[in-house]
């Protein structure tokens, strides 16, 4: 093979590699800005990782609800109070969160806040995470950790 084709396919290599990252973010990004507001329950674990600098861990309460197993299309059914608090819903329920199983567990959108250093206390009162949802694939994007009156904390 010559140099020529090898660095053409290590280019295109390069330029899908990014261009997946980029629609990723993309895509990411268009759900935070546009999706619709949900709150999902807090079951938080431990607030503090030495390793990777100050987070809390996170677990949201409707995971513990929600039986740890791999459903054809992995989303949970969701149904939503008037305040936008989402519940286990019935299984014909039309909006659905996707999961993912960890550790014989199901993770939502994710399972770490991370926070600048010092600033734990300001999230000790923590009980919402506030997520932006995309109604047609059931993505979530964490937006915020909210209060016990949903007013988010950091700000």
């Amino acid at each position: 093979m010559s140099k020529t084709l090898v660095r053409l396919f290590i280019a295109l290599g390069a330029f899908l590699v990014l261009g997946g990252v980029n629609y990723s973010i993309y895509a990411k990004e268009r759900i935070k800005n546009h999706g619709d507001v949900i709150y999902l329950r807090l079951a938080p674990v431990d607030p503090r990782s030495l390793m990777q600098g100050d987070y809390m861990a996170l677990r949201f309460q409707i995971a513990n609800e929600f039986p740890a197993q791999h459903t054809p299309d992995q989303r949970i059914p969701l149904q939503l109070d008037e305040r936008r608090i989402a519940t286990l819903g019935d299984p014909a329920s039309t909006l659905r969160l996707r999961y993912r199983v960890r550790n014989n567990g199901i993770c939502i959108g994710t399972n770490a806040y991370f926070f600048e250093e010092g600033t734990a206390d300001r999230y000790a009162g923590a009980r919402y995470g506030k997520f932006r949802v995309d109604l047609q694939t059931g993505e979530a994007v964490l937006v915020a950790l909210c209060d016990e009156q949903f007013q988010e904390l950091g700000r």
